[in-house]
């Protein structure tokens, strides 16, 4: 299975579109996670008619309606790979710890990847507990990278394989 990892779109405020090569990964793609800031429901309503399959929470900028429709949490099983998806997990110092607390293998709701956004900085660590942890950036406000980012990987036998960093210039 692809998967392709978004988050912190910021449409349209940071840009006015998602670029060609992003809409080329979400088509190619059998699971959109979005991991909130959107800000545009259209930007949800244009993924939602797109993709084959699309998950995604709400974040910090996205308005009540962004909230309703998704919520700050969302949980799907890929081919036996438990995937979390929220925005915002704080700050990057003592990150695996937190995030082991809330989604390893000793919390209410283990999960093996956790996908977050928010600070638009790409990231990709495990923690202690084994919760692959993955930020893909934003593939419109690049904030301190050279270009922004998504990221896309492959569920097979289990396991997550194939994390790659994608560099979405504009």
């Amino acid at each position: 299975m692809r998967i392709l990892l978004l988050s912190d779109t910021h449409l349209p405020v940071r840009a006015k579109a998602l670029q060609p090569q992003v809409w080329r990964l979400v088509d190619e793609a059998d699971l959109v996670i979005h991991a909130g800031d959107w800000v545009d429901v259209a930007t949800l309503d244009a993924l939602e008619s797109r993709a084959a399959r699309l998950v995604g929470v709400a974040g910090n900028n996205d308005g009540p309606e962004l909230h309703d429709r998704l919520g700050e949490v969302a949980r799907v099983e890929v081919e036996g790979v438990r995937i979390a998806v929220i925005h915002e997990t704080g700050a990057a110092a003592g990150r695996e710890r937190r995030c082991d607390a809330l989604f390893g293998p000793d919390s209410d709701a283990p999960a093996d990847v956790l996908v977050f956004g928010h600070s638009h900085i790409p990231w990709d660590s495990t923690t202690p507990g084994g919760v692959r942890l993955l930020n893909p950036g934003s593939p419109t406000d690049r904030r301190r990278q050279p270009v922004g980012t998504v990221m896309t990987a492959h569920v097979a036998d289990g396991a997550l394989h194939d994390v790659t960093l994608v560099p979405t210039p504009r």
